[in-house]
Parts: C-alpha cells; sequence; structure tokens
C-alpha cells in the first residue's frame, strides 16, 4: 500500500486493489480515524475524520490534486507511485 504522503501525523495512501474497480481515490488517515477521498471532487466518499484533521487534508488534496491524479494512473498501469511533498 504505497504512501504518498505524510503530515501533521495524517498519513495518504492508495490501495493497490481499488485501482481497478472504483473511481480515483486516496485514503487519508489520522490515529484510527480514516476517510476515502474522490481525487476530482474532493468529496469525503466513506469514513470519517475530526474536522481539523479533514480540514488539513483536503487543503493538502487541493494543492495536489494533478499528482494525487497521477499517482492513480501510476498504480494502476502497475508503476510505483511518487511521493508528493507534504503540507508545511
Amino acid at each position: 500500500m504505497p504512501r504518498l504522503s505524510q503530515f501533521f501525523g495524517i498519513e495518504i495512501i492508495l490501495r493497490p486493489r481499488e485501482t481497478c474497480h472504483w473511481l480515483p481515490h486516496f485514503h487519508a488517515i489520522y490515529g484510527d480515524e480514516e476517510v476515502s477521498i474522490g481525487i476530482s471532487t474532493l468529496e469525503v466518499l466513506a469514513g470519517q475524520m475530526n474536522r481539523r484533521a479533514l480540514a488539513l487534508v483536503i487543503e493538502w488534496a487541493f494543492q495536489h490534486r494533478p499528482e494525487l491524479q497521477a499517482a492513480w494512473d501510476d498504480l494502476k498501469a502497475g508503476r510505483k507511485p511518487k511521493q508528493i511533498e507534504p503540507l508545511r
């Protein structure tokens, strides 16, 4: 499960098995909370996360949306996705 980025205790990952059957999305994990977020809409598709952490994830994803899509495409094509800069 490729880790794309990590910041403020939040881990951003892709799950390889999910690239073949669902819309492009990524997972954000903060402690025991996890959300799936659509890359094109930045909408929470599943899960829950406290508002502050989720706001940081959305801010980061907004800044890196093209890189997130490229990472999804790479993983779908069997290539290792590139790391993405963390939120600073």
